[in-house]
């Protein structure tokens, strides 16, 4: 064995395998980051849910047994009708789905920051290839993830479902898989894959793309160095415009994945993205693609926790 691989073999994992510790390190502090901030998940899905118009069409007065309440009365609603523990119900599969698409998009687009498109002589990444990396990461993290979204989504509506009355759709986290795998086959495991990979691009490009911009500006413009401080401002003003951008997406891809199916696996609420959006804005008006706006803005911080400080 030559000289060089003898010094490669004593050098840390992550500087041997440096992709593949990015992915491990990022899937590690999202997994933490999603235990903290879960109960805002599920209190933004819930609220997402709330009025749905749609279900009128289903003959289901559900719609009207809960009144609309804001994030704060949501959470203790459900924490004095259901318990504590279940603002965590759901965060099973929403660990798997944030280690997936967090260390996905996270290494999707260092990989084209670095290697596909390159910064520029003063070491700066230009905004356009900022926008297109962070869309194109979103949107591999998001496809490959979109499964475990879709039983995060459905489990984090159990308890309502309880609560109306309804049977439980799942005994847990792997009957949900093994059930939707046995109805709808593989596809059904990627219903609402378009409106999901839709709004993991909208959330990508305001999120990634302002974080570069508004750091780049505050470490160029301002006293401020290159630390935490403007790690936090640039993580608030990049969750705030990835929220206005993705949560309508959101709503969408929440309640298509939700939507009661017949035996063939088809939904019977919405026939796309498109069909559900107009039975939004049509039913409940335009503000109702912006429920769910405030947990879903504050649970963008979480990714102070875990971004790469050189992004």
């Amino acid at each position: 064995m030559s000289v060089p691989e003898d010094e490669e073999r004593l050098l840390p994992l992550a500087q041997r395998w440096p992709r593949a510790s990015k992915f491990l390190l990022s899937g590690c502090a999202a997994t933490v980051a999603e235990l903290a901030t879960f109960p805002l998940d599920l209190t933004k899905t819930r609220l997402q849910m709330q009025g749905e118009a749609a279900l009128a069409r289903l003959g289901d007065s559900a719609r009207e047994s809960a009144p609309y309440r804001g994030m704060v009365r949501t959470a203790l609603g459900i924490v004095q009708e259901e318990g504590f523990l279940k603002l965590w119900q759901g965060v099973t599969p929403a660990i798997y789905r944030h280690v997936v698409y967090s260390g996905g998009r996270m290494v999707t687009y260092e990989h084209l920051r670095e290697v596909v498109f390159g910064k520029s002589e003063d070491k700066h990444y230009p905004l356009w290839k900022s926008v297109i990396g962070g869309m194109m990461a979103g949107v591999v993290g998001q496809f490959l993830a979109n499964p475990t979204d879709l039983v995060k989504v459905q489990m984090q509506m159990e308890g309502k479902r309880k609560l109306e009355g309804k049977p439980l759709r799942y005994r847990g986290v792997h009957h949900a898989f093994a059930k939707i795998l046995a109805e709808g086959g593989i596809r059904g495991l990627w219903a609402g894959w378009v409106p999901n990979i839709q709004r993991a691009a909208l959330v990508n490009m305001g999120d990634l793309t302002t974080y570069d911009t508004v750091k780049h500006y505050l470490v160029l413009n301002t006293p401020l160095e290159d630390n935490i401080m403007t790690h936090s401002l640039s993580s608030l003003c990049s969750g705030l415009v990835a929220s206005i951008l993705g949560t309508p997406a959101d709503v969408i891809k929440s309640r298509i994945m939700n939507q009661p199916r017949d035996k063939q696996g088809r939904g019977l609420l919405y026939k796309s993205s498109t069909d559900c959006l107009i039975q939004a804005v049509q039913g409940e008006g335009f503000m109702s693609l912006y429920k769910g706006f405030l947990p879903s803005w504050l649970r963008m911080e979480d990714t102070l926790f875990y971004r790469d400080c050189d992004l």
